[in-house]
Parts: C-alpha cells; sequence; structure tokens
C-alpha cells in the first residue's frame, strides 16, 4: 500500500500561493493509517521513547497513535492560552506567518527521551520551536517524526543536530 496515495493537494490554502498537503483521506483509511504508523515506529529501529510530543493540531493524531505503540507518554505542544497549567512558550515563522506554541513546563523530566512528532517538516519553524521547549527542559531529543518533508523549502536545516524522519517527501 502505497500512503502517498492518500494525500491529497488543495491548492491555494490557507492562502493564495499554498500547496497545501491534506491527510484527511489517510486518517480516513484505516489500512493506509496502520501502514502509515509502521513507517513511522520502524524508523525509531528499536530506540527507547518515554514521552512523543505532538503539535497541535495535526500531530496530535498519529502522536497519540505512537505513544501508545511505544508504551510512552504524550505531551500535546499547543497554540497560546490552550494549556491550563505553569507553561513555557517558544515564538516560530512558518512559510505563512509567525505563531507560537506553548508547553507544560512539568510535561518533560531531564533526561527524558523525546520522539517529536508532526505531520509536516515545511520551513523547519514549527519543529525547531516545539525542539527548544523540549530541550530547555532537559528532555533528550531522539528523533523529529514527520509523516511527510516538503524538502524544497529546506526545513531541515533548521533542526541541525536533531534526527530526522519522514515517511514521504515531496
Amino acid at each position: 500500500m502505497k500512503i502517498e496515495n492518500y494525500i491529497r493537494d488543495i491548492q491555494d490554502f490557507p492562502k493564495e500561493g499554498i500547496l497545501f498537503k491534506d491527510i484527511t483521506p489517510l486518517l480516513n483509511n484505516p489500512q493506509a493509517r496502520t501502514e502509515c504508523l509502521k513507517i513511522l515506529v520502524d524508523s525509531l529501529k528499536g530506540q527507547q521513547i518515554d514521552k512523543v510530543v505532538g503539535a497541535e493540531s495535526r500531530g496530535f493524531f498519529f502522536g497519540m497513535l505512537l505513544a501508545n505503540e511505544l508504551n510512552a507518554g504524550f505531551v500535546p505542544v499547543r497554540k497560546p492560552k490552550k494549556l491550563p497549567h505553569e507553561t513555557i512558550s517558544a515564538s516560530y515563522e512558518l512559510e505563512y506567518g509567525i505563531d507560537t506554541l506553548e508547553m507544560h513546563r512539568d510535561a518533560i523530566q531531564k533526561g527524558d527521551r523525546i520522539l517529536i512528532h508532526d505531520d509536516v517538516l515545511a520551513t523547519g519553524g514549527t519543529a525547531k520551536a516545539v525542539c527548544d521547549l523540549v530541550t530547555e527542559l532537559g528532555g533528550e531529543i531522539v528523533q523529529c517524526n514527520f509523516l511527510m518533508e516538503l524538502s524544497f523549502l529546506n526545513g531541515r536545516d533548521k533542526l541541525g543536530k536533531f534526527p530526522i524522519f519522514a515517511a514521504l517527501t515531496y
């Protein structure tokens, strides 16, 4: 099964000039979803993961599945003022604006082995902000994990030393 057959292109979303990669067909198909999860888990090659950190909001879908599969905790990273407890924050640029992400200050303990997951690696701003939050709390990033990478946007350049895996590359 080719999971790329379950990603559709939406032109000019969320604004003109952006080609959006829509994962809802993948989410809607149990076999494609299972195959995608297998690909993401296999990329870890037996690594011990204590927590999966998922970026709002599309990183939550497979982030929770990965946490379950890896018997790990799940840490949501959200937009400002969505988390009820004490938070830390990081701001970042994305291909169509500027945003901020927050994480609970007590979500990660020093030395926790972390898998960061999001749906897409584009310019790298979101992933870099999540990496900054994790490292600020003392987490050890094992891998940054994505459903897809838009390689022409050079997002991996912002992630420097961290291992990166994408199930699909465009």
